[in-house]
């Protein structure tokens, strides 16, 4: 039987445990992973572009077990009603094949999208870091705001969109967190006077979400919008002036704000800078780069996670996905007694 954690029951655990001990949990799970980041199987994901959006998998394995995510992002969704992003992953044993692990990605991705910001934080932004701004307040911005509590303590927000109502439901979730927060009437006024700016719009084009004029030095971006060829939020000449650091760094070159660049432009992976093998900031005044898109590693953290902390609960569920025939050479034996005859 395979364990599996519905949409009910992922709401449920993260209601009851907590979407902040969540996200804490699954950067020590990055954490070990990323240590171990040479063990896995990596390849770009593998990705099905159409006017309306992409359809992606994004596949891994440390030869014990193989994971892989179904996602889609599709900007135009909530216009219709329908979300932007919507996931669900699996982890199965490499031995036999056997799928062992089925959840629901659409409320993890955001925990784990989150928690991959905020475990680059840790490695670059200024450990004194007080003010976030966030431009974007979609479905990922109290997700973020979280990590960042987490990570760096930081409660301060100024926070920026186009969409008025986006606004206000950032606010209205986030206040009775304890965080204060100043709404901004422009992206240039929010990133004024910030320490880690993070960025995640919707729209599938090449935008200037930050211009390089906003950028002063010692701030830590953290860019997370830009996830597929074609579309980018920051001015290319921020990259100029930056360290950039990426999680794999062929993927990033295709779908990150770094696809601007040519093939020679340098940056640094994560697990470079969390092993030792690269530095990571080198001074208060340096400005850095997270350029995030996501990749299939975080999801084989996030899965391993939630497989962990759900084993033996009520938020856990087991459904029979496998057949299993009582002779493995017999698998007509399943339906042949109910074959009709004649």
């Amino acid at each position: 039987m395979t364990s599996f954690v519905d949409v009910r029951g992922m709401v449920g655990w993260v209601a009851s445990t907590g979407p902040e001990r969540i996200i804490a949990g699954i950067m020590a799970y990055l954490e070990q992973d990323f240590a171990r980041w040479e063990r896995f199987d990596k390849a770009p994901r593998v990705a099905s572009h159409t006017p309306f959006g992409v359809i992606e998998l994004m596949p891994t394995s440390d030869h014990e077990s193989y994971a892989f995510k179904y996602v889609n992002g599709h900007p135009s969704n909530p216009a219709r009603g329908y979300q932007t992003v919507t996931a669900f992953g699996v982890l199965a044993d490499v031995h036999n094949g056997y799928p062992t692990f089925l959840a629901e990605m659409t409320v993890l991705t955001a925990l784990r999208t989150a928690a991959t910001s905020a475990f680059a934080a840790k490695l670059l932004a200024r450990p004194d870091s007080a003010v976030m701004a966030m431009i974007g307040t979609g479905s990922q911005a109290e997700f973020q705001a979280l990590a960042f509590r987490s990570a760096l303590g930081i409660t301060r927000l100024r926070v920026f969109d186009v969409d008025p109502d986006a606004i206000a439901k950032a606010v209205r979730n986030l206040l009775p967190l304890g965080f204060e927060i100043e709404v901004a009437g422009s992206a240039a006024e929010a990133i004024e006077g910030a320490d880690v700016v993070t960025t995640c719009t919707a729209d599938k084009t090449r935008a200037t979400v930050v211009a390089d004029e906003w950028v002063r030095p010692g701030m830590h971006l953290n860019a997370i919008g830009g996830d597929c060829p074609g579309k980018t939020e920051l001015d290319p000449a921020i990259l100029d002036r930056a360290r950039v650091f990426v999680e794999y760094e062929p993927q990033t070159r295709i779908e990150g704000e770094i696809q601007a660049k040519g093939p020679d432009f340098p940056v640094t992976e994560l697990w470079e800078v969390l092993t030792g093998r690269a530095p990571g900031r080198m001074g208060a005044d340096e400005i850095t780069l997270f350029d995030s898109v996501g990749f299939a590693v975080e999801d084989f953290s996030a899965l391993r996670y939630v497989r962990d902390e759900v084993a033996g609960t009520r938020f856990e569920q087991r459904i029979d996905l496998v057949a299993d025939p009582d002779d493995p050479k017999d698998l007509f034996g399943l339906v042949g007694a109910f074959s009709p005859v004649g």
